[in-house]
């Protein structure tokens, strides 16, 4: 199956061609960082706007790199949620405008179950069932997955999403948006030794997460060194190692115990934060331990992009699904409310 994925949920426009036999044919990804990192965070309006200018010339590019026509297609896949709902409406539109078109049906696709699925673009997949860390700006779960469709919410953040809060100190720091790649290179030359930040929550029982707390702690060791005349370039640096190490400690302690609580060896993790080095190397360390293993999407389908979409697309396509005459975006979905799909993938 032949499928064209748009991914225009956020920040990012992406477009990508599936093909179920030959796997990935093309894909192209265009970041808006640039247009919003004046304002500090993600600007709605302008958002959906550079969706509208982008996403049909690299729907184009895509076909002609592949060497596809739109009467070869088998389907177009594009994500109708979670995300900002003007920027949702882009994608949705052109996909079901360039669907009608060419005959073939659109479907819209979870924007987390492709995160979930990304790691399945790699020669080297993970088996059912696995646990799933999803985390991202937006959203940090952890999932049971027995298949596709086939989803238990085992626990989430219930305030600031691991990237949300990279995004905040960085804004402490004077740090420009988006906040998490500019911790992790100053995290790289800081002092593990100096501060102790807090692990929220893994005291706790359960699989929930927080990570506001840990926010505040990181305001006030600002707040301390300017007081002492800072924060010097050390002060950051030495700051971005400490809140680094205590999100990917917490996260680290909370999958170990999602895997023990559900009796697997087989982690997923996927969305932005999945990018980060220190995550990838701790867990992979940790999880070896109880000869468990860790797989991850290649980081350049860590943030969002079309190839998740396509390929979480072409799954369901092929089992027969697709558009009603009144499927709209929604910018609030709960993955749980999926159908499930047996024998895919």
């Amino acid at each position: 199956m032949l499928v064209l994925g748009l991914e225009t949920s956020c920040d990012e426009t992406g477009v990508a061609l599936f093909d179920s036999e030959r796997g990935l044919l093309a894909d192209a990804l265009y970041s808006q960082v640039d247009i919003h990192v004046e304002y500090g965070g993600v600007v709605p309006e302008l958002a959906s706007r550079d969706h509208v200018r982008k996403t049909l010339p690299m729907v184009e590019e895509v076909l002609r790199s592949a060497g596809v026509a739109g009467a070869d297609l088998d389907g177009v896949a594009y994500t109708a949620g979670p995300g900002l709902v003007g920027a949702l409406m882009v994608g949705a539109t052109l996909a079901r405008a360039l669907a009608w078109g060419w005959g073939v049906p659109a479907l819209g696709v979870h924007h987390m179950e492709g995160h979930l699925l990304a790691p399945m673009l790699e020669d080297e997949r993970p088996e059912f069932p696995f646990v799933a860390l999803l985390v991202s700006g937006g959203h940090t779960q952890l999932v049971r997955v027995d298949g596709i469709g086939r989803y238990r919410l085992l626990g989430e953040s219930l305030d600031d999403a691991a990237g949300e809060a990279f995004d905040k100190t960085a804004k402490l720091l004077g740090l420009p948006y988006p906040g998490g790649p500019h911790i992790a290179r100053l995290a790289a030359e800081g002092d593990p030794a100096r501060f102790d930040f807090p692990r929220p929550m893994v005291g706790k029982p359960g699989l929930d997460f927080s990570f506001s707390g840990l926010k505040t702690y990181a305001l006030n060791t600002v707040e301390d060194c300017r007081a002492a005349g800072g924060p010097s370039e050390k002060d950051c640096r030495d700051i971005a190692r400490a809140f680094e190490d205590a999100v990917v400690d917490t996260l680290v302690i909370k999958c170990r115990r999602a895997l023990r609580q559900e009796g697997l060896k087989t982690l997923v993790i996927a969305g932005g934060v999945s990018a980060n080095r220190n995550l990838r190397a701790s867990l992979t360390e940790a999880l070896a331990r109880e000869r468990a293993r860790v797989f991850y999407p290649a980081p350049r389908f860590c943030t969002d992009n079309g190839a998740m979409i396509a390929f979480a697309g072409a799954q369901r396509l092929a089992a027969g699904q697709r558009d009603d005459a009144d499927t709209a975006v929604r910018p609030r979905w709960p993955m749980e409310e999926l159908p499930p799909l047996e024998g895919a993938a």
